[in-house]
Formats: structure tokens, sequence, C-alpha cells
């Protein structure tokens, strides 16, 4: 069996504990950020509504900053306020209002999740993180326990990738901080460490501490309202005193949450030191030939082909200009044959590939592909019949195209 961590590590003093959620209360209520979600949790009456006006804001909140979210809350809860107004909104209309948000997979699975509440839970949140987390599809650990604290107060602890950091750094956790074993050990402490009275602002205190000053890259360790608290704050400061055993050597080397012995503590880092991740894989590359087919609108304003992606995987559900992925290193001339022919069983007649005009190369670098669009143009003088057969299609002016449902790369291209 694995050696337990020593207490070095863990919050094992009430009184400090005591301490520590009075300091990150108190500058929270001074410090905290205006944000709309944080508005709306704190002056809805309605617990249901309270539930899902954070249930949006978390699941948005998902690997975007917030900056970007905001205005994206904002037109949501003003479209559907509701979660019985999400229900009855179409996917169309999700992947509309998401378009450059980015995960497209989260607002269909929202808007699924939705449907859910008021068909099988009689229009009624759940009010747990367990029951969150077992009845909502697309709600995980972390946003069950947000939701939970925050709308219903619930005393239970949240961890997400502010808190791994806050945690870490507090408590000099060097092993990879991505590993289960680690992660299970920093749940643990998040439920140990919130305030039973303010569990939703105490979490949300946390997550802002890591978002504002105990950010990845120079933390403003200056201003941290919890730096005493902090052990590698202290290290930064004191460096290691001879009489007490170094974090790094506790426990003889066994200890599951130390740097490991071939990654030491390095001085010119400080606190940066902390916390710690595996390498992360570099993303594959993937070229992909698109075409921008235009013809002559009934109005005279040109009009352009898009063509709906498959209903699951990358970009699922999305319109795009008629696309095609290609192998690696491949000549231009083959890669415009290729693409004529796949445009050739969209339109029902040939097309010749001499006739593809090259523009350019657009980049888009997704969270685990490097895609590259090799990007053609074709001007059609008649009016195509489209094959039924194929994915839904339509002609849209180009005013008509930003409105749709169209990714941000397609938007660059």
């Amino acid at each position: 069996a694995p050696a337990p961590p020593p207490a070095r590590h863990l919050f094992s003093d009430p009184a400090e504990v005591e301490a520590l959620r009075g300091n990150l209360l108190a500058w929270y209520d001074r410090c905290k950020r205006d944000l709309p979600w944080r508005a709306l949790a704190a002056t809805e009456p309605d617990a249901n509504k309270r539930g899902y006006a954070v249930w949006v804001s978390e699941i948005m909140l998902q690997q975007t900053q917030v900056a970007t979210v905001i205005d994206y809350y904002n037109r949501w809860m003003q479209k559907w306020p509701t979660l019985q107004a999400l229900a009855q909104a179409s996917l169309e209309e999700v992947n509309e209002l998401w378009a450059g948000l980015g995960y497209y997979s989260r607002g269909k699975r929202l808007q699924e999740a939705a449907r859910k509440v008021v068909s099988e839970l009689a229009g009624q949140m759940p009010r747990t993180a367990e029951d969150l987390q077992k009845l909502l599809p697309g709600v995980g650990r972390y946003t069950a326990g947000a939701i939970a604290s925050i709308s219903y107060g619930q005393a239970t602890g949240v961890v997400d990738g502010n808190v791994i950091r806050v945690l870490c750094r507090l408590r000099c956790i060097g092993a990879d901080s991505s590993s289960p074993s680690v992660i299970d050990r920093l749940w643990d402490m998040a439920n140990v460490l919130v305030d039973r009275s303010r569990p939703g602002d105490f979490n949300q205190a946390l997550m802002e501490l890591g978002a504002t000053v105990c950010v990845p890259k120079a933390p403003l360790c200056g201003e941290c309202p919890v730096k005493q608290h902090c052990q590698a704050w202290h290290r930064k400061l004191f460096g290691k005193p001879p009489p007490v055993p170094d974090v790094e050597d506790c426990g003889v080397g066994d200890c599951p949450l130390c740097p490991p012995a071939t990654e030491p503590w390095d001085s010119s880092l400080g606190v940066t030191n902390f916390p710690r991740k595996a390498a992360k894989k570099p993303p594959r590359t993937m070229r992909t030939a698109t075409c921008v087919l235009e013809r002559r609108g009934c109005h005279g304003a040109p009009e352009y082909l898009i063509v709906q992606r498959p209903s699951s995987g990358l970009l699922a559900g999305l319109w795009e200009f008629p696309s095609l992925p290609l192998a690696q290193d491949l000549q231009e001339k083959k890669e415009r044959e290729e693409l004529a022919d796949h445009l050739q069983a969209w339109m029902g007649q040939p097309v010749a590939a001499k006739g593809l005009h090259f523009i350019g190369e657009v980049i888009h670098i997704f969270s685990h592909i490097h895609q590259t669009y090799v990007v053609y143009s074709l001007h059609l003088d008649g009016d195509v019949t489209l094959n039924p057969a194929l994915s839904p299609s339509r002609w849209v002016t180009e005013k008509e195209f930003h409105a749709s449902a169209v990714s941000t790369a397609m938007k660059k291209v």
C-alpha cells in the first residue's frame, strides 16, 4: 500500500482551517469581481432558477475565460431565462448562440439535460451534488459541487484548475496534479476546508483566488490573503531551515504528494514550482481542404453553400463550407483532385479540379488538434441541385452565414 501523506501536506489543524476560511472570505467580500451569474445566484429567490443560472455559467466557464463568457451568458439568459425555455429550444438555436464559444458539445449536453429535468424530474433541479452528478448528463463532480454549494448551500468542496493550483501551493504538493490519486487527495482537502456557513462563497473565493492572485505565472503573493498558510510562499521567503526536515524529504522518499526526486525544488521558480503536471501530449496535426462555393442569389447578392457536420464528434452539428480531410504531405494537384471529387458528390455534376481557385491556408488550434484549412473558392454560374441523400445543406448570404451556427475556424476561412 502507498505510504500515507504526512500531516504537513494536509489541513489537520482546526485553528488554521478556521483562520484560512476567515481570511479568504474577508478578501472575497472586498475584492470579488462583479459577474452576472453571481448577481443572479445572490438575488434570485426561486431556487430552481438560481440553480439553472449557476449551472449555465459553470458549463460555459469550462475551458473558457471569464471575459469571453460574460456576453454569451447574458445573451443566453435573456433568450432562455429558465430551463423550461431552454428545453423548448432547438439544437440549431443553441448552436447558433454558442458559436464562437468553443467545445460545442457543452451546449448540446446542457440542452439535453434541461429536457431531462423537464420531462423526467418534473422541472425541478436536483438539490445535492450527488443527485446533480447522477441525474444530469454532462454534469461532473466539479460542476455538481459548484451548483450545490452556490445555489443550495450544500457544504461540499470543489476542485477545478484554479483550486488545484491554490491547494498545491498551500501544501507544497509536487506530485503529478493530474493523477487520480492526487486529485482524490485534493478533493479531500477541499471538503475539509469548505466553510460550513458560506460554502458557495468559500468555493467561489478559492476559485477567484486562483484566477486573479494565485495565477500560473508571476503570482501576486504580496496580495494573497492566505499567504501565511502557504508552504510554498514560506519556502520561497525563508529557504530551507536546517533544523526542520525539508518537504522533499518527508516520508523518506515515499511520500505520494512530494515532487519526484528527479525534479527537486527550483529556487528560481519559487511558488511556481507547484503544481506539477505530466507532460502534455502534443496536438495532432490535420489538414483539411475547404471550398467556398459561391453563386449569385436571386437578389443579386452572393450566396455561399454551407453543409452540416455529423451529430457527433468534433464541432458536432455545426455548419461549415464543404470540407474534406487530407492525408499529410499531399501534393497540391492531388488535393485539388480529391476536393473536386468531393464537391462532385455534393452537386451531382463534374467539377474541374483546375477550376478551383487556391486562396490560402488558415490555421486554427483546437485543444488537441493543430488544424490547417487549405482554402479554395469556386464560382458557379448556373443553379445547382444538391444531393438530398447527403448531409443537410443550404445557401446563405454573408450576413446569414455569420448568424448561423458556424465555428470560429469557418469564420476565419
